[in-house]
């Protein structure tokens, strides 16, 4: 579809037992899509192929803007369009549209691309271990805790946020570009609970697991990012933790 103006993934890796997850990704892909968008299909079924490698952490995020052109989104946020916008913001190429995928907050590319998106990957996950910010979730009773390993903060800062999410979700398209069709899906981010501040030292929070719920929702990544919602920076950290 054309550029809006103003007018791979979540693989869960899991510890031994559903109490305790630690992970430290190679990246973190945000795909931008849309039920409304014809060309997001073959996308969204890249990054179900991505949602295979543990290594990676891919979520979907899908936007509203493209809702007036005969089908509303079922799953769409319409803080998914402003964070994707956000992200233009900081960019020189300001392009928004869809489908378009984000690599660590970072890179942007076609999110059906398969070649330009692999060597954004490669790019991204050339340091020795990943992300920089190790992090460790587990369940303390009614709580989500999460420690960090120390590391330098960035200037502008840096915020811990859950996003719950559904591993899976399949969506008949009834109207517009997508009518007749059913698209599957994965790693659907549902809400957006922020957690607090980071400060660089070794951190140890917690976040009550009841504050998770969403409907379809069936596990949360933490995201470590520097930055704000209204200007986003790369992704530091990240973790997958089943709700269910």
């Amino acid at each position: 579809m054309i550029p809006f103006r103003s007018a791979f993934l979540l693989a869960f890796a899991l510890a031994a037992t559903p109490a305790a997850a630690q992970s430290q990704p190679r990246a973190v892909v945000e795909l931008f899509t849309s039920q409304g968008c014809s060309s997001c299909p073959p996308a969204d079924a890249l990054l179900s192929e991505l949602a295979k490698d543990p290594d990676i952490i891919a979520l979907t995020m899908p936007v509203d803007y493209w809702d007036y052109i005969g089908w509303k989104d079922t799953l769409a946020l319409h803080g998914h369009s402003m964070r994707q916008k956000a992200y233009a913001d900081r960019r020189a190429d300001h392009k928004v549209f869809t489908p378009q995928a984000i690599v660590d907050g970072v890179v942007a590319v076609k999110g059906s691309d398969k070649p330009a998106l692999q060597r954004a990957l490669l790019e991204r996950g050339a340091a020795p271990r990943g992300l920089p910010v190790a992090l460790k979730l587990e369940r303390a009773g009614e709580n989500l805790e999460i420690e960090a390993s120390p590391a330098a903060v960035p200037p502008e800062g840096a915020e811990f946020w859950a996003c719950p999410v559904a591993r899976s979700k399949t969506v008949a398209i009834g109207r517009g570009e997508n009518g007749g069709r059913s698209v599957t899906y994965s790693n659907v981010v549902r809400g957006w609970v922020k957690i607090g501040r980071w400060d660089g030292s070794s951190s140890r929070l917690h976040i009550k697991l009841a504050s998770l719920e969403r409907e379809d929702a069936d596990a949360v990544v933490i995201l470590l990012q520097a930055g704000s919602p209204a200007a986003p920076g790369p992704i530091l950290g990240a973790a997958t933790f089943p709700l269910k």
